[in-house]
């Protein structure tokens, strides 16, 4: 398993990060029984429960085997356009750029790639994926460091995300979050209660202590320790 300070301190304040081990999430599991399974036993009052966006997700069967996909012609050519970063597939492959094009639609993603063009004559990076939207920001592309059968897959973002944090919280009774979490950043993808919005969640995982590779802990518990913890 990874290795990660569990206390983190934000300003004044402190969390405990926890990190429940679970079997490779598959299509069809209700994340909020494996919720009730793997992570209620280690709960105390006032925990927050966030799981990874990829673990949502291909619960919901938005996992696609890559020989599933069959890039059209249109994506084999806006894929030449598309910034290859050195930390992700993103869309610089047909079958994500597929996948994109169906997510979003053909005229968003000519738009988007106008528009990312633009920006790369000026030197500006990122266009392409700000007009897109989040729907193809969200996009992860096969990776072989990634827990196998999903190194092989294109997983796309979760579906009704907040819903969905919203009955798993209620069937394991603590808030829930999805997270977007990798070594060079993080995003809020759902949130079951409004409230939640008010932790500082970069702070609290910007060493993304889930990890990316084989860990296999899709779940994870902050648990506020309050501003005395920092000086003991």
């Amino acid at each position: 398993m990874r290795e990660y300070e569990p206390i983190v301190h934000v300003g004044e304040e402190a969390y405990l990060r926890i990190m429940i081990k679970t079997h490779t999430i598959m299509k069809g599991e209700d994340i909020g029984d494996l919720m009730v399974r793997y992570v209620q036993p280690e709960l105390e009052p006032g925990d927050i429960i966030f799981v990874s966006e990829k673990a949502a997700a291909a619960s919901q069967g938005r996992a696609v085997p890559l020989d599933e996909i069959k890039p059209s012609p249109l994506a084999r050519f806006l894929v030449r356009f598309v910034y290859k970063a050195p930390y992700g597939i993103g869309l610089g492959m047909p079958e994500t750029m597929e996948m994109a094009i169906r997510e979003v639609g053909v005229p968003k993603i000519l738009l988007a790639s106008i528009i990312g063009g633009l920006g790369k004559i000026f030197g500006i990076r990122g266009l392409f994926y700000r007009v897109a939207g989040p729907k193809a920001r969200s996009i992860d592309g096969p990776a072989d460091y990634v827990i196998p059968p999903y190194n092989r897959h294109v997983v796309l973002g979760v579906a009704n995300a907040d819903e969905l944090c919203r009955q798993a919280a209620a069937k394991v009774g603590t808030a829930v979050a999805i997270v977007d979490a990798n070594d060079i950043g993080m995003n809020i993808i759902g949130l079951s209660s409004p409230e939640l919005e008010q932790l500082p969640w970069r702070a609290i995982l910007k060493d993304n202590p889930a990890g990316q590779t084989s860990e296999s802990t899709p779940f994870g518990i902050i648990r506020p320790l309050g501003a005395l913890q920092k000086a003991r």
